[in-house]
């Protein structure tokens, strides 16, 4: 059966998501379909939205202006700590945590010179400015555990003078998760991250 092309040109879209396949992708349109008017509207103009969003000309966090809210927060813009994330996502599930409550710096991915991503392409220069200008004392990397990862915040370390103190964080066995089921490499670097108690 032959679909509209309004209804077909929604389910194209909602299948480029991450996750979303055809089925679910036009499920989600068929649902739509049973909104009235004024709720569809809405729905679009919020997707509408995300073109006009912006980038925290600090930290790279989305904003609506210039500055994000951790940036403009009084508070955190006097911390001497700053913490260094791959992307969005990451710097969000810290502040989830609620147990950081200093500055952010999202660097956008990591160092993979086979895709073609160097320093410049993480503004590196920028994020050694911001310590200086900021007068940051601690940095703690936050950088997924990979090839990638590693070479990043060696990479960082090379940068930034010996002043400043640099941590990263800990990996290894989740909470509530049981030695029987994980994986060597997470055993390993549970080990390397042990600390005395």
């Amino acid at each position: 059966m032959e679909l509209p092309e309004k209804l077909l040109k929604v389910v194209k879209q909602f299948s480029r998501l991450p996750g979303v396949g055809e089925k679910t992708a036009l499920r989600q349109s068929l649902i739509m379909t049973k909104w009235n008017k004024e709720d569809l509207i809405a729905f679009a103009e919020s997707i509408k939205g995300l073109a006009e969003l912006n980038h925290c000309r600090k930290c790279g966090m989305f904003c609506d202006d210039w500055l994000c809210k951790i940036c403009t927060d009084v508070h955190r813009s006097q911390a001497k700590t700053m913490c260094v994330v791959e992307s969005v996502t990451d710097c969000l599930a810290i502040e989830r945590s609620g147990n950081f409550r200093g500055k952010f710096h999202i660097l956008f991915g990591v160092l993979n010179p086979l895709l073609g991503i160097g320093p410049d392409e993480l503004k590196l220069d920028a994020l050694t400015e911001r310590i200086k200008t900021e007068g940051v004392e601690e940095i703690i990397l936050a950088v997924n555990p990979s090839v990638e990862g590693d070479a990043t915040c060696a990479y960082i370390k090379q940068l930034l003078p010996s002043t400043i103190k640099i941590d990263r964080i800990g990996f290894g066995i989740p909470m509530g998760g049981s030695l029987e089921f994980v994986d060597s490499l997470t055993i390993t670097k549970a080990l390397e991250n042990r600390r005395h108690l």
